[in-house]
């Protein structure tokens, strides 16, 4: 556009500027110092302040590139993956739980890691989008791939008992397209979920035709409650990664060998079964290290008696009560006054491997209790049980409850109201709950860690007896019936298992003889091969070695949720009338809203076909909707201030032509991010003065026209890094798990139920960046939410951005703000030798990145001295300011001034000019 200043701006964005301010009467502000530019440019581009010697070797450097060069050194840094990442995963709704009802623990920040390294290697956006929508579909995807989906993964989760499968399924692919239509499209797409758009040219069938793309997914519509919810990718580490890309190939092999070997074992399997005996059945490994055996099968009276060991009776209160239908003739009926005591056995130690097998029967849907126990409730609940929980299995091993013990479950249901079914629980003696597996009618039950929290030097074995049906005292298995119970001193297998369940089984095959259908055989047949056949066992157990070693690795492994498409099923879905998942209306296919474009020619209708479509440079929204709020996290608002609606109900942009000049050059470039910020911060535009005049707010009140450079209130997590940055205390380790820093006290306990308990993290973890924070979304970080930190219950493109007093007690009170204050002072004192305006010098400079006025420096040392006074006077007020925060105060520095100090440094760090960029 034609511009009256010639001479002003440096490229294309500066006419679109400055076309604008024309327009309105007014000029562009003078270009701010060196010192201001630094610390801007730092901010946006890493989300931290300068330190000192970056801003005085910007200052100082005369090569007419000089701030060039300063923006490629921050955009090379790995602080802008970091802080850029930030913003993309409020977009993606990242977080550490699953939402909902109990919010527990997700394992998901592999994906996390990812979108930072993918902005620290400047990926193309295009490819950044594809990878993140369809990267499972990709041809032979890599592990990065797959993480990447992980985008899609990141939505709420419900494992409530309540909640109906097929609307769970369906809140899931709302999610996902609103998602999609806030962050790629800039549309309310989530508005015609129950009816046509009210204002856009969108229809319920655009919708749905939309949620048909993520409605072709193997994602389970509960998520057990467990960190890994399927489907998921382990990811090893380095050190393990060898092996395990290794282990399926050696077990594949080891496999075929075993099923050759089971091949040529036919007609010696034959021979046998002519002349075998019911005693034959119980024969081999699972005869080994078996210290108790009661059948449960009397059918009247009150004492049980044992096989193992021999002679050994327990006894009940009272008769009990035999129920016939059992698996092994009449079975106990558990009651709360004939709860047995088996005697003393299977007292084990928290080193000690064992396993426990019983054929059980729930009475109701919802009833608890112990099947078994070896437990002192008066005692901590020290000892071992097995029990149920509604339709769940449990297993606890404790010295004391809950925070010296280990509780591990079954991820889902898996016991019937009424149904017999054969139960597993073994325990490998490691001391983790990921040792316990369960195994349910000769399967393997998947499991999940309830608790893990059982030390190293834990007693766990139990002064009371083994108890059948309930603890020493509480909760009895109402009802429930119990037969064929086994304790092993031995981690069972996952073969060992499925022969004891099958023992009833093989019993009544054998007794068939004439009679015996092909599956009666090919049980016997199993039997004979674990039990007879030492060649075949050779190979089982060479097979059962690989994988213990593949279940090793995973078990020590990250893993994080991943997408996956359904196999050979095109992706359909139902309009659902007011979008309610039981009004099912008229199936429609997967494809964009008609009043856009259509797939790209040859692009699948699946998810790699609608990312295609999201990056086609015909696409007239990705590119514009993605520059716009990339402008927004620089200057505060976008060109489009509702960067989530570009429809009617929108707001208008500022300055459409520089819109579609950014797009356009954004695309033209490659996708190429850190080139689109770069030109963004070497425009005039940006480096403009911050300061405003009458004319300019009564003109541009909201700096729309930017008629000055931006400032604004900086983000939670930047106000937190910024003074752990002036502090020195910052870690700049990057990825893993996230982080627990300081908190107030029972803030998850309001909301948690499973997870209520907020462990705080020690040492380095404490000041680590908060872009790795622990996300709890019934519960974010608390100082970071008063700073208007989303919980990310949903995408969120822009926070809210307020100026309240809860936030200033927040940096004026919070440990981590605290701290942070008292190690700048320490630095300060250190640094300066007695000289106090050396200090202040030096604590401007880290935290203002500028040199104090004159004015400045006497207000502080005014008010160094009076803090000195006051804490000279109360030694103890200083002594209870030092301790704040875990580091722990340097005894070499008098107190009462380090106290003041610490002070001094807590004033600068909550000035506007601080907490504002």
């Amino acid at each position: 556009p034609r511009v009256s200043k010639s001479d002003w701006g440096v490229n294309s964005i500066d006419r679109f500027i400055l076309a604008g301010l024309d327009k309105a009467g007014l000029a562009p502000a003078p270009e701010a110092d060196r010192r201001a530019l630094a610390r801007r440019a730092a901010l946006d581009l890493t989300g931290l302040p300068p330190t000192p010697e970056e801003v005085e070797a910007f200052v100082a450097d005369q090569d007419p590139k000089a701030y060039e060069k300063l923006i490629d050194r921050y955009l090379a840094s790995p602080r802008w993956g970091e802080h850029r990442g930030r913003y993309w995963l409020d977009a993606a709704r990242y977080a550490d739980t699953h939402g909902l009802h109990f919010d527990n623990y997700r394992e998901m920040w592999p994906y996390r890691d990812w979108v930072i390294a993918a902005f620290n290697q400047n990926q193309r956006f295009d490819q950044f989008t594809i990878e993140q929508i369809a990267g499972d579909l990709l041809p032979n995807p890599t592990e990065s791939q797959l993480i990447a989906t992980g985008f899609q993964r990141c939505n709420m989760t419900t494992n409530e008992g309540g909640t109906i499968d097929e609307e769970n399924l369906a809140l899931y692919a709302s999610d996902r397209v609103q998602t999609m239509g806030w962050v790629y499209l800039g549309l309310t797409l989530n508005c015609s979920q129950c009816h046509d758009h009210k204002f856009d040219p969108l229809s319920q069938g655009d919708y749905y035709s939309m949620a048909a793309f993520f409605r072709n997914t193997t994602q389970a519509p509960k998520d057990g409650n467990v960190k890994d919810s399927g489907p998921i990718l382990v990811i090893p580490t380095e050190a393990d990664r060898p092996r395990w890309d290794a282990l399926p190939e050696e077990i594949a092999a080891a496999s075929s060998k075993r099923n050759e070997a089971r091949g040529s074992a036919r007609p010696a399997f034959e021979q046998w079964l002519a002349s075998a005996t019911p005693a034959m059945l119980e024969e081999g490994s699972i005869a080994e290290k078996i210290i108790a055996h009661f059948p449960l099968n009397e059918g009247r009276g009150g004492e049980l008696a044992a096989r193992l060991p021999a002679g050994r009776r327990g006894s009940a209160p009272k008769a009990i009560a035999w129920a016939s239908g059992g698996k092994f003739g009449p079975a106990p009926v558990i009651k709360k006054e004939t709860a047995a005591d088996l005697g003393d056995l299977a007292n084990f130690a928290r080193h000690e491997p064992f396993s426990v097998a019983a054929w059980v029967r729930p009475a109701n849907d919802g009833v608890s209790g112990s099947v078994v126990a070896r437990m002192d409730v008066g005692a901590g609940h020290r000892g071992w049980d097995l029990l149920v929980e509604g339709r769940n299995l449990a297993f606890h091993l404790v010295d004391a409850w809950p925070d010296n013990a280990i509780k591990a479950g079954t991820q889902r249901p898996a016991l019937n109201p009424g149904q017999w079914s054969h139960v597993v629980a073994t325990y490998d003696g490691g001391g983790k709950a990921a040792g316990v597996k369960f195994y349910v009618n000769g399967k393997e039950a998947p499991a999940r860690v309830l608790s893990d929290k059982l030390k190293a030097d834990a007693e766990t074995r139990s002064s009371t007896p083994l108890r059948l049906g309930q603890r020493s005292t509480g909760t009895v298995f109402e009802e429930g019936q119990v037969q064929d119970l086994r304790i092993f001193a031995k981690r069972l297998s996952a073969t060992e298992a499925g022969r004891l369940q099958q023992i009833p089984t093989l019993h009544a095959a054998l007794a068939a003889e004439a009679k015996r259908n092909p599956q009666q055989v090919e049980s016997l047949f199993a039997h004979y091969l674990a039990t007879r056949d030492a060649a075949w066992q050779d190979l089982d157990r060479a097979v059962a070695k690989l994988e213990g070693e593949r279940d090793t690795i995973k078990a020590r492994s990250p893993v994080t949720h991943i997408q996956e498409e359904k196999k050979d099923t095109p992706a359909m879905a139902n309009i659902l009338m007011r979008g309610a998942y039981d009004q099912v209306g008229e199936q429609v296919v997967a494809a964009p809203p008609e009043v856009l474009h259509d797939l790209p020619a040859g692009a699948p209708a699946n998810r790699l076909g609608l990312a295609r479509w999201l990056v086609d440079p015909a696409n007239p929204l990705t590119a514009r909707v993605t520059v716009n709020r990339f402008w927004q996290e620089i200057f505060g608002t976008g060109i489009v201030a509702t960067p989530d609606d570009f429809g009617i109900m929108g707001a208008a942009p500022s300055h459409p032509e520089l819109l579609d000049w950014l797009a356009l050059t954004f695309i033209e470039s490659g996708w190429d991010v850190k080139g689109l910020f770069k030109t963004i911060l070497l425009s005039s535009t940006y480096r403009q003065l911050a300061l405003t005049s009458p004319e300019k707010s009564e003109k541009d009140p909201d700096n729309r026209l930017l008629s000055r450079g931006p400032r604004f209130r900086m983000d939670a997590e930047m106000i937190r890094d910024a003074a752990l940055a002036a502090s020195a205390t910052l870690s700049t380790r990057m990825g893993g798990p996230g982080t627990k820093p300081y908190q107030p006290e029972n803030v998850w306990e309001v909301v948690g139920m499973g997870n209520a308990r907020y462990e705080q993290d020690k040492g380095e973890n404490l000041y680590r960046r908060s872009v790795y924070h622990y996300w709890k979304r019934m519960a974010p970080p608390a100082s970071l939410e008063i700073f208007n930190a989303t919980n990310r219950e949903v995408s969120c493109v822009k926070r809210d951005r307020t100026n309240t007093p809860l936030q200033a007690l927040v940096t004026l009170n919070d440990p981590q703000y605290i701290e942070a204050a008292r190690r700048l002072a320490e630095l300060a004192l250190k640094q300066a030798g007695g000289n106090d305006e050396s200090a202040l010098d030096f604590v401007a400079r880290r935290i203002l990145s500028r040199p104090l006025r004159e004015q400045e420096t006497g207000l502080l040392d005014s008010s160094r001295l009076s803090l000195l006074s006051h804490y000279q006077g109360k030694p103890e007020d200083a002594a209870a300011l030092l301790g704040v925060g875990e580091a722990s105060p340097d005894k070499t520095l008098h107190s009462p001034v380090l106290a003041a100090w610490t002070m001094v440094c807590n004033q600068l760090m909550n000035l506007d000019e601080v907490l504002n960029k």
